[in-house]
């Protein structure tokens, strides 16, 4: 019995569908050579471990921001004209307003889905804050900063910078009560200045507060300067992170030269389009069941009702805080111009507490003098100083973030509010200073900790009798992933005072030295091959 041959599907001829896009295909790869970017690309490697997330939701977030800001353009009006409102939220009907808090609330309660799309764009402008401030706070306490990814560190920094100026220029659009308050604090710092305050002033509101574009000013900024600075920032830092290529965490077989993790084609591709999807509808979820931002229950801006309980988004309440600290009556007059210290101080120490921040991978690389590129990230501990900095930043911005809400503070404990501000402006000088001694200190005990375990094992709670009658407890060894981890890092020495070439020791390689052995002063050597050998026999 016979049956007639089949055709497999390698030998059927194409269809017209197939070669038209194979045709489309190869004119365009002819013209931009695109086929072997896709291929450089997609051979990149990613790690796997759940931190590298973070930057993720950062940039899912910002497409979200994207499109439902896209949605809101066509039906938000940046005017200032003064109008009654006529809308269907019944409390407000016949209220004079400006047609950017009417076109607001028109976007709140008549455009079908209008409500769904501002919150949704809000949450995901606070998700995508978050996000970064998460993510920097991973790639520094794990030293992913070092050489060769300073600038791609510092180009994360201008996106952080740029997303809190996007967030407070879309904050200030809607033009109530709240948003007025934010502009008012504003102008007052800006008028603070001493001699050019006052033009700044005229300039940025066009006129005596609150002026008469200022929204249509902050308009053009939220949707096109900004947002086209911060595209082409980001670009840059997806440009150098491919350059770069990524840090992982040490295990067997990562070395600075071998990155172990997954392609991006096909499965880093399909699981970040997955990923994508799941943040598009948490953010979906969130802004469909909890209310952000309700403009409604504010009013419009009047300077008349201004009460205690407006508070400013959260990343933008450490300058706040700041303001709150600042002890009052420091003024001064100088050839007739008044210095007001409570506002320039703020002023002052927030840009240097910024640039501290943003500069801060040269500056450890001039303490330490290390210049070598890594590519295997730190564990916190075996970094003390670092992780030290690190947390004493954390909580100097912590409690500049807490003032902001100081009042609310008082009202909800019911305690004095110079009771509340006396104790966050000790806070703010204390706890920095406690937070590192007491950081170090974990990391350096965490780093005998691990010393130990390499050496001899962890206490299993089994107890045994030795013949000659001794009790001991059996330490059970670690398998070797787990030693690998504990094992691999760097004993840094701090740099020798040497002259330079002039045989000349200068002042600043006296500060560096110093820094330098302040930088290494306490640390752990981690356990070198011949104790492991002695453990073992042992």
């Amino acid at each position: 019995m016979t049956t007639a041959p089949t055709s497999t599907p390698s030998t059927l001829p194409p269809t017209r569908t197939a070669r038209l896009t194979g045709a489309a295909a190869n004119y365009i790869d002819e013209r931009t050579s695109i086929s072997g970017i896709v291929k450089e690309l997609g051979r990149k490697i990613f790690p796997d471990h759940w931190s590298f997330m973070l930057g993720e939701v950062a940039l899912y977030s910002f497409v979200v921001i994207l499109l439902s800001g896209t949605w809101l353009t066509f039906f938000f009006q940046p005017s200032m004209a003064e109008v009654h409102y006529e809308g269907s939220y019944v409390p407000l009907k016949g209220l004079e307003m400006s047609i950017a808090y009417a076109s607001a609330l028109d976007i709140s309660f008549d455009i079908r889905g209008g409500l769904l799309m501002r919150q949704m764009h809000h949450w995901a402008a606070l998700l995508f804050i978050a996000a970064i401030g998460l993510h920097m706070l991973r790639v520094f306490f794990t030293g992913a900063f070092r050489k060769p990814r300073e600038i791609n560190w510092f180009v994360g920094f201008v996106l952080f910078i740029l997303a809190m100026a996007e967030g407070f220029t879309g904050y200030s659009l809607p033009d109530d009560l709240l948003s007025g308050n934010g502009l008012r604090i504003i102008d007052g710092m800006v008028k603070a200045i001493p001699i050019i305050g006052v033009w700044i002033s005229y300039l940025l509101f066009g006129g005596e507060f609150p002026g008469t574009d200022v929204v249509a000013r902050f308009y053009s900024l939220h949707i096109l300067l900004l947002p086209a600075v911060l595209v082409a920032a980001l670009g840059v830092h997806m440009l150098l992170l491919i350059i770069n290529k990524h840090t992982q965490f040490a295990g067997p077989g990562k070395t600075n030269d071998n990155v172990v993790g997954v392609p991006i084609m096909p499965v880093f591709a399909a699981k970040a389009g997955g990923f994508f999807f799941i943040v598009f509808g948490v953010l979906t979820v969130i802004a469909a069941f909890f209310t952000i931002n309700p403009i409604w229950n504010y009013g419009p801006y009047d300077p008349s009702p201004v009460s205690a309980g407006t508070q400013p988004d959260w990343y933008i309440g450490f300058a706040d805080g700041a303001l709150r600290l600042v002890p009052p009556h420091l003024e001064t007059v100088i050839f007739g111009y008044v210095f007001s210290w409570n506002i320039l101080l703020p002023l002052g120490v927030l840009p240097l507490f910024l640039g501290a921040v943003a500069f801060y991978p040269w500056l450890e690389a001039w303490i330490t003098g290390d210049k070598r590129e890594h590519h295997i990230a730190d564990r916190p501990r075996n970094a003390p100083v670092r992780t030290a900095i690190g947390a004493a930043g954390v909580t100097f911005y912590a409690v500049l973030w807490a003032a902001a809400s100081s009042d609310l503070i008082a009202t909800h404990f019911g305690l004095g509010i110079e009771m509340v501000i006396h104790t966050l402006q000790a806070l703010l000088f204390i706890g920095p200073v406690v937070a590192f001694m007491l950081t170090r200190r974990i990391c350096l005990g965490l780093q005998r900790k691990d010393r130990e375990i390499a050496l001899h094992g962890f206490e299993s709670g089994r107890i045994v009798r030795l013949p000659g009658g001794e009790y001991i407890e059996v330490h059970e060894q670690v398998d070797e992933y787990e030693r690998w981890k504990l094992l691999a890092y760097d004993d840094y020495q701090p740099l020798m005072l040497r002259p330079n070439a002039r045989g000349q020791i200068t002042v600043g390689e006296r500060i560096r030295s110093r820094l330098s052995g302040w930088f290494y002063e306490d640390r752990i050597s981690p356990v070198n091959q011949r104790e492991l050998e002695e453990s073992s026999h042992h």
